[in-house]
């Protein structure tokens, strides 16, 4: 299979939208879109996470073509998910404010669910027929409706789409205790893996479509696609609200169809029209995933803990540089909003440097 450059920027797009969403000047001040949902609905925040996992899963058919014996796939897929696991605990430990309390440190988070997510959907694609595959995907969006809908949940009276009512959530009380990011619940918890697969599943049927040598009118078609996904999606919600931490049904549906037509697009402008002079910053995210996500996240919690004095009183080194460089004049012209997001856009573009040079000498960190 030839390598798709539209597939390296989407997924670049993807790696500087989550360092976006992740990385403010301040939490105190973030315009609404790229705040994650409180509950029910979906913003721009919402979507890096989805749209990461279909990238993973158009990817999965290049990675497998490219290693014909089987053992030497299963090793590698085994490989990848049994380093991708401890790399997210290790970066739960440095998020963690100190000090560090083993009866309450998280166990769930993202690079974890992308390891489960990655060892399922990369088992589905290597041994099964695209047939299966699209049962599963489908099977795993229906038979969570129905586990979570109609399944009681001891201590409640009926199951609901709250936070402690549903299947989910008690599984992971069950599991995980106090070893999760919510004392009721995690975003990232076991049984909402199961439609993640089904995103990442849906990125597979993308991938293996942009490259099936007989496919016409790929990216129009792709496009389309996803435009029936979304519209579904948004009849689904009514029933079943489009929903980021329960991970829902319907919000596996309506962001994979987003991610199809932004796929598409991009596939459109770089693999067709051949329009690439915007792409370069973005290919460096997009080849370089592991290290853009895990470097800059990790590095944003050092400068939030790292304290420096300053000022009347000690704060942490983020703070003072937000302050002094974005705040102090930004905050005044534009806003509190404007002066947090300018900072993430800073912080952004200082990992583009970073992970540009990375590129230009071919360096990089995969597993």
């Amino acid at each position: 299979m030839q390598r798709l450059e539209s597939l390296d920027v989407f997924r670049g797009l993807t790696i500087a939208g989550m360092i976006l969403v992740s990385t403010p000047g301040t939490w105190d001040a973030v315009y609404p879109q790229l705040e994650h949902a409180a509950w029910d609905g979906s913003t721009l925040a919402d979507l890096v996470f989805p749209f990461l996992l279909f990238a993973m899963g158009a990817a999965v058919p290049f990675a497998l073509a490219r290693r014909r014996d089987r053992q030497s796939v299963r090793r590698h897929v085994v490989r990848r998910a049994a380093i991708l696991f401890p790399l997210g605990l290790i970066l739960n430990v440095i998020e963690t404010a100190p000090p560090l309390s083993l009866a309450t440190f998280r166990l769930p988070g993202v690079l974890q669910r992308i390891a489960l997510v990655y060892l399922a959907v990369s088992w589905l694609t290597e041994r099964t027929s695209t047939r299966t595959q699209i049962a599963a995907a489908l099977g795993a969006l229906l038979g969570y409706w129905a586990v979570i809908t109609l399944v009681p949940v001891p201590g409640c009276d009926m199951p609901t789409l709250s936070a402690e009512c549903n299947i989910g959530s008690f599984i992971d009380r069950l599991v995980f205790g106090r070893h999760m990011l919510y004392p009721a619940w995690d975003p990232e918890g076991l049984l909402s893996t199961v439609p993640a697969i089904a995103t990442a599943l849906f990125g597979v049927f993308a991938g293996d479509w942009l490259n099936a040598p007989s496919a016409r009118h790929r990216t129009l078609t792709l496009f389309a696609a996803g435009t029936v996904a979304v519209l579904v999606a948004l009849v689904w919600d009514v029933v079943f609200p489009i929903n980021k931490s329960l991970w829902t049904s319907s919000f596996a549906l309506f962001t994979a169809g987003l991610a199809a037509q932004a796929l598409a697009a991009c596939h459109w402008l770089l693999d067709v029209r051949h329009w690439r002079a915007w792409s370069q910053p973005f290919i460096a995210f997009g080849r370089n995933p592991l290290a853009g996500y895990f470097l800059s996240v990790g590095s944003d919690s050092v400068l939030t803990r790292w304290t420096v004095s300053a000022g009347p009183e000690p704060a942490s080194l983020k703070a003072f540089l937000y302050q002094m460089l974005f705040a102090s004049w930004l905050g005044r012209c534009g806003g509190a909003d404007a002066a947090s997001l300018g900072y993430a856009l800073a912080y952004v573009a200082l990992w583009a440097l970073v992970l540009g040079e990375m590129h230009r000498r071919r360096i990089y960190i995969g597993i």
